[in-house]
């Protein structure tokens, strides 16, 4: 049987059916729910293999991108969620759903510190919102099931203001690297048609100034996965946007594609 994916939908959420299309072309059964469903017990998480948090600008990111709806994941469905990552289905988070993540302490997930914030998602080093195609590169140290295989990069479109990921210091930037939660660096590769830039930056293959180039990190068991670009905005060939002059490959898909699979596995 396919396995039964919850998009979980919040005021101001506006990536529900992309992420929907690509995990039902990656062989799963998506559904779009509502946050207050779940909270209301009208839905229940334990229902469904995996949770995906899409992207938007959930409650007008008030107080800062996805900090209100981090703190409503964990005083209203706290005791969902860490039972849902407990028993190892996966969780991914894309955008503002990265941001949430990482605000409600379920990323990096550090050990010692359970559900303390440990890293956040800041404005871009450009002091604008950025929208641009990237090129990911997959980790292969890390444990993430969601990148474990991927044999090339991933090229798609970032779309934030804030989406510059920053420890909360020096060492527990050192130990995220060394636990290998990075799953995801920025890279060149798409771009390296285009001129470099002169003053030493990463500017614009890092579009954010993200540490280290980090582009996603995942928890130490693998499962949950949190990334600021759109996989789901590059599944097909004919979406990416140099089609037209015959190139073509680094779709997202295989990304969902893992998900799915470990979700049906376990």
């Amino acid at each position: 049987m396919k396995p039964r994916i919850l998009i979980l939908h919040a005021t101001g959420t506006n990536r529900d059916r992309e992420a929907a299309l690509a995990f039902e072309l990656a062989g799963g059964a998506p559904e779009i729910i509502h946050v207050n469903q779940l909270a209301g017990g009208e839905r229940r998480l334990a229902d469904f293999q995996m949770l995906v948090l899409p992207g938007g600008f959930s409650y007008g990111d008030d107080l800062g991108a996805g900090k209100l709806w981090a703190v409503m994941l964990r005083h209203q469905l706290g005791d969902q969620i860490q039972a849902f990552v407990a028993a190892g289905r996966p969780v991914l988070g894309i955008c503002n759903g990265f941001q949430v993540l990482v605000k409600a302490g379920l990323l990096p997930e550090l050990p010692g510190e359970a559900g303390a914030q440990q890293a956040t998602l800041t404005r871009n080093d450009s002091a604008r919102f950025e929208c641009r195609w990237v090129t990911l590169n997959p980790q292969p140290a890390s444990p993430c099931i969601w990148t474990a295989g991927l044999d090339e990069p991933i090229y798609c479109p970032v779309a934030h203001g804030e989406g510059k990921f920053v420890a909360r210091d020096a060492a527990t930037l050192a130990e995220i690297e060394r636990a290998g939660l990075v799953a995801l660096r920025y890279g060149r590769q798409a771009e390296a048609a285009e001129a470099a830039t002169t003053d030493g930056t990463e500017y614009p293959w890092n579009p954010n100034g993200s540490q280290n180039d980090i582009a996603g990190v995942c928890n130490p068991a693998g499962t949950i996965l949190g990334l600021m670009p759109h996989p789901e905005d590059h599944i097909l060939a004919q979406q990416h946007p140099r089609v037209h002059r015959g190139e073509q490959g680094m779709l997202g898909l295989p990304l969902f594609a893992n998900g799915v699979r470990y979700a049906a596995s376990i």
